[in-house]
C-alpha cells in the first residue's frame, strides 16, 4: 500500500541527523504494509490526482495555515479531492489544521498561548500523552467534522471527516530526543521558559506514539470505525 507523504516542512539543520519528516513518519508506521513516497509541498511539489497513491498523509510545518504561501492553495484543493474521493487521508499538526481550513474550518494563532512536550490528549475513549509542539489551533470546525479528541489546552485536538480522514493536533512521530532538539534549536526566545523547562522535565517519559500508530493503520487500511 503506497502512503504520499505531503512534506509541508523540514526539520531543522541542527536536527537533520534524526532524519526528515517523512523519515519520521516512516518509523512510526514500520512493519505494517506501507510503502512510502514523500512529496515536497513546501517546495511545490503538490500532487493532483488523488488517486496518485492508496493514502495521503500532511506533515507539520513551521508555517501557519492561514499564511500566504503559493503551495497552500493547490494543497487545499488536493484536500478537498482527497475527501471527495473517499482516499484515506491523516493530518498531524500543520497537516490537522489546513485539513480543516481546507473543507471550511477556521485555524488562527490561539490567544492562549503555546503548548510544547509531552501533553496528556483524551482520544477516541482514551488517556494518551503525545508529544506537542504548537501554538495555532483549529477554532472553528467544518460541516461534517466530528471532534474525538481533546486536551485541557486544545478543544478541537483530533477530528474525523466521513470515516476516511483522521487528523490530530499532536506529533505521535516525536520522541523525547526530537522534542529535546527542538527545545535547544527552535523554543528558546520563541517558547516561554516556563513552558520549555516543563517539557524538558519530562522527555524520558513513555508515550503513546504506536497507539496513534494503530489508528492511523487503521485508517489507511479502511478499518477506522
Amino acid at each position: 500500500m503506497k502512503i504520499g507523504i505531503l512534506q509541508t516542512g523540514h526539520v531543522p539543520p541542527s536536527l537533520e541527523e534524526m532524519g526528515d519528516y517523512d523519515q519520521h513518519f516512516a518509523r512510526l508506521l514500520a512493519g505494517r504494509g506501507f510503502d512510502f513516497q514523500p512529496f515536497d509541498v513546501e517546495g511545490g511539489v503538490v500532487p493532483d490526482d488523488p488517486h496518485a497513491c492508496d493514502g495521503w498523509l500532511i506533515t507539520g510545518s513551521k508555517h501557519g495555515a492561514y499564511e500566504d504561501h503559493p503551495w497552500i492553495p493547490p494543497l487545499e484543493e488536493l484536500i478537498r479531492k482527497i475527501h471527495a474521493a473517499g482516499v484515506p487521508l491523516v493530518g498531524v499538526c500543520f497537516g490537522h489544521q489546513i485539513i480543516a481550513q481546507a473543507l471550511g474550518g477556521k485555524v488562527e494563532k490561539f490567544a492562549g498561548g503555546w503548548s510544547v512536550g509531552r501533553t496528556t490528549y483524551h482520544i477516541d475513549g482514551q488517556d494518551l500523552p503525545l508529544n506537542a509542539w504548537h501554538q495555532d489551533q483549529v477554532v472553528e470546525l467544518p460541516a461534517g467534522a466530528e471532534v474525538v479528541g481533546s486536551s485541557d489546552f486544545c478543544k478541537n485536538a483530533a477530528i474525523t471527516y466521513g470515516g476516511h480522514i483522521f487528523t490530530v493536533q499532536p506529533h505521535p512521530e516525536y520522541g523525547g530526543d526530537f522534542i529535546g532538539g527542538l527545545i535547544r534549536t527552535r523554543g528558546k526566545g520563541v517558547v516561554p521558559d516556563a513552558l520549555l523547562a516543563e517539557a524538558t522535565s519530562h522527555l524520558d517519559e513513555p508515550l503513546a506514539n504506536q497507539v496513534m500508530a494503530d489508528r492511523f493503520e487503521r485508517v489507511f487500511k479502511g478499518d477506522a470505525a
